[in-house]
């Protein structure tokens, strides 16, 4: 990491290990926070950068080639460390090395993709093969204002036309914070055969509806369409969704209706 990010290394306490850098010839650039309140991050940060590692996940082909992906996170410098902004994402950069003998040989490096999380912390990436030896990776970002619903999205980011960008953005994955109605998502890669790479993709997600609990609630909660018509007319029930999403040209974009299901219904 410090060789890929020259600077200052930084050990604080509680395991608050980052390097702190600044490029003075380099010309910031917007890159996109999906939190959509404070616009673009303009990076490299102008005040100085702390870079840490968020994530060392390895994988491999079915030739056995292995690989490994180092994931950063970056955030405007703070000699304390610290890490704030409740909607400014960390800002995500990837480096990708693949073994060589008995060495790792670096195969692409990007410094900054896009942020995602909150008080510019980014979630933690996770490995998922989305086609015969197509590798992505996605990231559960949620977020919310203090006291209200934290609303979560579903990012799949993989190497797309030279870098590696969003390609999927799945809505209403997660619902926390909310005594009334809560869900939460996963994922399946849809490996029927019928594509080689960027398979479809099937978004499952299981909640509960409370309709007496929203006393509780301090702000109103969004209820997702598929189940807004049994919220008006029953009480209590449990319900899933499947979403299906397929590529279409650069992006996953659902296809087809919603499927809902309901039970414990009062």
């Amino acid at each position: 990491m410090q060789k890929l990010f020259p600077g200052k290394l930084y050990h604080l306490a509680n395991k608050n290990t980052f390097v702190s850098w600044t490029c003075k010839t380099c010309k910031p650039a917007p890159f996109l926070d999906v939190n959509g309140v404070e616009g673009d991050q303009m990076f490299p940060y102008t005040n100085g950068v702390a870079t840490r590692l968020l994530a060392n996940l390895d994988y491999s082909d079915s030739k056995e080639n292995k690989f490994k992906i180092i994931a950063f996170n970056h955030s405007v410098h703070d000699e304390d460390g610290l890490q704030t902004g409740r909607f400014s994402g960390g800002l995500l950069g990837i480096a990708k090395f693949a073994k060589n003998g008995k060495i790792w040989e670096m195969r692409s490096f990007q410094p900054a993709v896009a942020a995602f999380g909150a008080f510019a912390q980014c979630p933690t990436p996770k490995i998922v093969e989305i086609g015969e030896d197509q590798f992505a990776f996605t990231l559960s970002h949620i977020n919310g204002g203090a006291g209200g619903p934290y609303e979560g999205y579903l990012y799949l980011v993989a190497g797309f036309d030279g870098k590696y960008q969003i390609i999927m953005e799945v809505p209403s994955y997660h619902l926390t914070n909310v005594a009334s109605i809560n869900w939460s998502g996963s994922y399946k890669v849809v490996d029927d055969g019928a594509k080689k790479h960027f398979r479809d993709i099937i978004i499952t997600t299981n909640g509960t509806f409370n309709k007496d609990a929203k006393a509780e609630d301090e702000f109103e909660a969004p209820i997702p369409q598929e189940i807004a018509e049994m919220a008006k007319t029953k009480t209590k029930f449990d319900f899933e969704i499947e979403r299906r999403y397929s590529f279409k040209g650069k992006s996953y974009q659902m296809i087809g209706k919603p499927v809902a299901k309901f039970s414990n219904v009062k």
